[in-house]
């Protein structure tokens, strides 16, 4: 009885090899063991005497008394309990697939009674293993052969495969399908792992699994050919499915279709899916929503559609992917057609205007938009906030909505004239939109009309940023022209002051009393030459000698300067670009930047910090990043001096750059440092743009041209070099000289110092004071004159004008411009082969005779 109730609950293997001997058994051989040492004990007891006889009886109680406290902690058992190896057993006697386990020799160790039946084995003599039994089918063959490799390499595996015939007779006839897996493991008490392989019918899973592909390819051939179009996307917009009726209206190639490839934005038309981002589910949820719009075919034409769209949200709020009908909106009836044809074309329309649309009602609700709207305002309002009548006065800003509030009762006045608004966005000052209010002609709330105004939206940031921009261009202009005019009559005043100095200086020996304050005029002359040339670098009109530079070495001869103007509580720090391209500057020029950003950055850090001096290439497809709309697309090397002081206030960083205007005490800045700088960037052709945040630090950005040189251009840059470098060691020389000298100024302190300089000299000066006059001058001298200097700016007739005049009678003269602007403020209008000098203002005795002396040798 206990034997049946056992196999219930134990389903028996057909084999297990694994048992040991029985508790009986275990029982006998003790009690034998006992009897037998009895005996012996009684037969050799004289023998061994009882010293002996005592020691083995004490040695086998303790074998007894540690026997028993074994088997009171569990450490032995007379009688088995249900072991987790019973339980084992247990269940994989119960399972429904077959399991066999042999060991490395192919011996069978364990087999449960269902693969003794799907096997066909009937007793443990014929049980076979899965390699006996299949590797000789070439259908099942492969995947036990592969399993069987697999195992001896110690690794686990699984398959399936189909057998044309049972795997043994009596089954049901026909194919069937089998899936196996086989493994390896360690078993106590053995050496060598034992193998375990799992054999199971699969044939009923197999034929629902066919039956539900055969289900779905006919719900799929029954969409792909409704007369609606369906697609599907995911959460990025991309889509996964497309059935053949809209791929069809679409010109999509299904056979070449793959998912994901395409996105929703390369079908939809226009702002369409500024109307589709419109459509947001609550998180956790889904929105549905009709939408109108259009498609765009491969061959690139326009399909109006209605979408049936419906949207998912992630619990976390994120998007989620979304399913879609399309219906094709030019189908119909025919009755339909000149109706429905008017729709899409009001659709259209409405959707594809530049201009963001919607109709509000008296209190100022919003009724409808168009994609625009929902585009330009995605970040305020959604189609949540069209279908709840969200007021319009949220998407402007606080500060203007009484005008709003007033332009919609004008509208619900009828009037004609209402002014439109200029706001900016709630969340966005940045973002400036101009919004014009009309109203609707057809009645009023109060008649019943739906509508009381319709309101247009049109984004104005680009606009106003171009309006600033020119105005801030047209002051600086302005303040330019002025700067450029009083340097220079300054200029004028300062060489007149100069030359008189110099002329007194020639008399007057250093021992004369007054000598220290002739030198003194001349030493402030001097300074306020300086401030001259700091107003006409900010007009870039100063005189510049561009040549190329490397800024590498520019920098590393400027470092020892730098780190001396800063002082030692600024840390200074240059890294410099690898393999810079050259740029053509004056090089006093440029050291002048740099150093006049670097002084300003100490005054900034009144108690030390980091000043970083860094270059870089800049190609031009990496302009754009720099977000500047003045920066044009080019090959540029940037000149970066960031500092970590105080940081300049967005009010003050509008005019930094303009002439005059400091943040400094009394006393501590002329305000021209910056404006110079401006001018210098400008003049060389680049540009210049700073960044600042307050309590973080500034960053300067200067923008220089990369210099390519043309063909030819590298040999006569090298010559001119070549030409220059000599002169620099040259001994003083006789700048004295016997020719005929035409002076043309107009300033008369100017003309009279340059008569009795070059008159000083030897020279024959003959005087004009304009142009015209010039002409004459020379006339009646017969062209008897060996070099003309004259001032550009004249009146009557300028400089350029009397070069050219004098050309059409001695083509050969000689001829030096005097000007305080640039050389090439005028040089640009005279002829292509014109030869001459140019001496800039204020000029030295010694300046005005030497230039004369080169001009006449050369």
């Amino acid at each position: 009885m206990a034997r049946e109730t056992r196999s219930e609950f134990y389903p028996e293997s057909v084999v297990d090899q694994s048992m040991g001997p029985g508790v009986i058994t275990r029982l006998v051989i003790f009690i034998a063991v006992l009897t037998a040492a009895a005996i012996l004990f009684v037969l050799f007891r004289n023998r061994f005497g009882d010293p002996f006889l005592l020691g083995m009886l004490g040695i086998m109680a303790m074998i007894g008394i540690g026997y028993l406290f074994a088997t009171a902690i569990g450490f032995v058992q007379i009688a088995p309990r249900s072991t987790a190896d019973e339980l084992s057993k247990a269940f994989l006697g119960s399972m429904d697939a077959g399991a066999v386990v042999t060991d490395t020799k192919g011996q069978v160790v364990y087999a449960n009674k269902a693969y003794a039946e799907l096997t066909g084995g009937t007793s443990a003599a014929d049980i076979r293993t899965v390699e006996n039994l299949l590797s000789d089918n070439p259908e099942a063959a492969p995947v036990v052969s592969r399993l069987a490799a697999g195992l001896a390499d110690g690794r686990s595996g699984d398959g399936e495969f189909r057998l044309t015939q049972a795997i043994r007779p009596g089954l049901e006839p026909g194919a069937h399908w089998y899936r196996v897996g086989a493994r390896t493991f360690k078993a106590p008490g053995r050496r060598q792992p034992l193998l375990a392989w799992q054999l199971a019918d699969i044939s009923r899973e197999r034929a629902e699994q066919e039956r539900f592909f055969l289900d779905l390819q006919k719900a799929i051939d029954h969409l792909d050919h409704a007369p609606a179009g369906f697609f599907s996307a995911d959460p990025d917009g991309r889509v996964t499915y497309i059935n053949a009726t809209l791929a069809e209206w679409l010109g999509i190639d299904l056979a070449s279709f793959t998912p994901g490839a395409t996105s929703l934005a390369e079908i939809v038309a226009g702002d369409g899916m500024a109307l589709i981002r419109a459509v947001k589910a609550d998180p956790g949820s889904t929105r549905n929503a009709v939408i109108d719009l259009d498609l765009s075919t491969v061959s690139g034409a326009v399909l109006p559609v209605r979408f049936m769209h419906r949207a998912a949200t992630g619990r976390d709020g994120s998007p989620g992917a979304s399913r879609t009908i399309v219906l094709n909106r030019t189908q119909g009836e025919d009755s339909s057609a000149d109706l429905r044809a008017s729709e899409i074309r009001f659709t259209r329309f409405f959707n594809s205007t530049p201009m963001a649309i919607a109709g509000v009602d008296a209190e100022g609700r919003i009724l409808r938009t168009n994609a625009p709207f929902l585009s330009l305002f995605s970040s305020v309002v959604d189609r949540d906030a069209v279908d709840r009548h969200l007021k319009l006065d949220a998407v402007i800003h606080e500060r203007d909505r009484e005008r709003f509030a007033a332009a919609l009762e004008q509208a619900r006045q009828r009037q004609a004239d209402i002014s439109p608004i200029d706001t900016v966005l709630p969340n966005d000052e940045e973002r400036n939109i101009r919004f014009y209010v009309n109203a609707v002609a057809e009645g009023t709330a109060a008649e019943g009309a739906e509508e009381a105004a319709i309101v247009y939206a049109v984004e104005t940031t680009e606009q106003k940023a171009l309006e600033a921009q020119m105005a801030q261009s047209q002051k600086m202009q302005a303040v330019g022209q002025l700067a450029g005019g009083i340097a220079h009559d300054f200029n004028n005043v300062l060489t007149a002051i100069i030359m008189s100095s110099d002329l007194l200086l020639t008399n007057h020996r250093p021992s004369d009393p007054s000598f220290p304050d002739i030198m003194n005029i001349k030493q402030n002359a001097n300074r306020a030459a300086s401030l001259v040339r700091q107003l006409l670098a900010f007009s870039r009109r100063q005189t510049l000698r561009p040549e190329v530079l490397n800024l590498t070495d520019v920098l590393a001869d400027l470092r020892m300067l730098l780190a001396r103007l800063t002082g030692s509580e600024v840390h200074l720090k240059i890294d410099h670009g690898r393999d810079l391209w050259p740029v053509k500057a004056d090089i006093g020029q440029f050291e002048q930047v740099v150093v006049n950003l670097a002084v300003n950055a100490r005054d900034a850090m009144p108690g030390g910090g980091d000043l970083t001096i860094r270059t870089k290439n800049v190609a031009a497809a990496e302009c754009e990043a720099y977000n500047k709309r003045e920066l044009t697309s080019a090959d540029y090397v940037l000149v970066e001096i960031v500092d970590s002081g105080t940081g300049i206030e967005p009010e003050v960083l509008k005019k930094i750059f303009e002439p005059f205007f400091t943040t400094k005490e009394v006393g501590k800045g002329t305000g021209l440092g910056l404006s110079m700088v401006y001018g210098i960037v400008k003049q060389t052709g680049g540009f210049i743009f700073c960044d600042s945040e307050v309590g973080k630090g500034t960053t300067f950005r200067i923008f220089l041209p990369r210099h390519v040189a043309q063909a030819g251009a590298v040999d006569a840059e090298v010559a001119a070099d070549q030409a220059v470098a000599p002169k620099a060691q040259e001994t003083p020389r006789d700048l004295s000289g016997s020719a005929t000298v035409l002076l043309v100024e107009d300033e008369d302190a100017v003309r009279m110092g340059g008569m009795r300089a070059l008159t000083s000299r030897g020279y024959t000066v003959h005087e004009a004071s304009s142009g015209v006059e010039a002409l004459e001058v020379y006339k009646s001298l017969e062209g008897k004159v060996d070099i003309v200097v004259s001032d550009v700016v004249m009146p009557e007739m300028d400089g350029p004008t009397l070069l050219g005049e004098l050309r059409k009678v001695n083509p050969g003269i000689k001829f030096i411009f005097v000007s305080g602007y640039a050389e090439d403020a005028f040089a640009k209008n005279l002829p292509a082969d014109a030869q001459f000098g140019f001496l800039p203002k204020p000029f030295s005795l010694k300046q005005l005779a030497t230039v004369v002396k080169e001009m006449l040798d050369a």
